[in-house]
């Protein structure tokens, strides 16, 4: 029996989780090319690495599939309804820090906060007869935060592509995303509300609360623990 491990299998969240682990004395590499999904373990026995995209993730833990995974704590609040039913934190990571957070344009003088968003938006329904559309792919995390706060005159746009130019498109009136910097949305003329993020992400490992855990997986589960300095 082994304990699946997935990690994102591309990027610099795929080379930082390498570093992170390996400099734990657990080597973790792909044995094929860019195109296989091959990948190996050494430092430890029992653990097979099984190489996902990061969205992937959540899904493979929430349906016990998988028994530890590496993925960005924003994808799994957003994918993961009741979360913390499905995973567990295990440990953050220290990288692939961002923030979602909720910006407007800049010519919106006036507003600074929700509050003012909750008060524009009332108006802009009034005005224009639609709610003010706030694009974004992160809809249960916003919607949360939005209700949290009392916002309710609005609708959320589905936004795959690039979010922040939804606005100077005119397919939305602000904008929910993530951002490390904020250079892309000052490109594009917009401003973070304040009060702080939605929620600030980074690569976390999660443990999975629905796959099967035999007496051998969880011995395992504890000796890379200690490698890994976690305290359970």
């Amino acid at each position: 029996m082994t304990v699946k491990l997935g990690v994102p299998s591309k990027g610099r969240l795929m080379e930082k989780t390498f570093d992170w682990f390996g400099a734990a004395g657990i080597a973790l590499s792909r044995t094929g090319s860019d195109r296989e999904y091959a990948a190996a373990v050494d430092g430890i026995d029992g653990v097979e690495l099984v190489l996902l995209s990061a969205g992937e993730i959540p899904r493979e833990l929430a349906a016990g599939r998988i028994h530890l995974g590496v993925t960005g704590s924003d994808l799994v609040r957003e994918k993961l309804g009741a979360w913390s039913e499905k995973v567990t934190e295990l440990a953050p990571m220290g990288f692939g820090h961002a923030d979602l957070i909720i910006a407007v344009p800049k010519c919106w003088v006036d507003v600074n906060t929700l509050d003012d968003l909750d008060a524009v938006a009332a108006a802009f329904r009034a005005k224009h007869g639609f709610r003010l559309r706030i694009a974004t792919k992160y809809h249960r995390l916003i919607r949360d935060h939005l209700r949290d706060h009392g916002v309710a005159d609005y609708q959320l746009v589905d936004s795959q592509g690039a979010t922040e130019g939804t606005v100077k498109n005119e397919t939305a009136e602000a904008v929910a995303d993530i951002t490390s910097t904020g250079e892309t949305l000052r490109a594009n003329h917009l401003k973070i509300l304040a009060g702080g993020p939605v929620h600030k992400s980074q690569a976390t490992l999660f443990k999975s609360r629905k796959a099967e855990w035999s007496t051998t997986e969880r011995a395992t589960l504890e000796t890379l623990c200690r490698k890994l300095g976690i305290d359970r």
